[in-house]
């Protein structure tokens, strides 16, 4: 995973934590499921950039 990846999808999970403690305590439904959202996007994103980084390492191991 490129460390500017990785950087944009942990701070797109930072955000929606930050969005998520706002909407609690606000008590605004919308706003804290708009953060839960973006904590998932930003988890899935990395989740992704690490398979993707694990078949580059097994395709490089077959190489060898």
């Amino acid at each position: 995973m490129s460390g500017e990846d990785e950087l944009s999808n942990k701070a797109e999970e930072l955000k929606g934590q930050a969005k998520e403690g706002l909407g609690r305590v606000t008590d605004n439904e919308s706003l804290q499921a708009e953060g839960q959202a973006e904590q998932s996007k930003g988890r899935l994103k990395q989740a992704g950039e690490k398979i993707k980084d694990a078949a580059a390492h097994v395709k490089d191991a077959f190489k060898h």
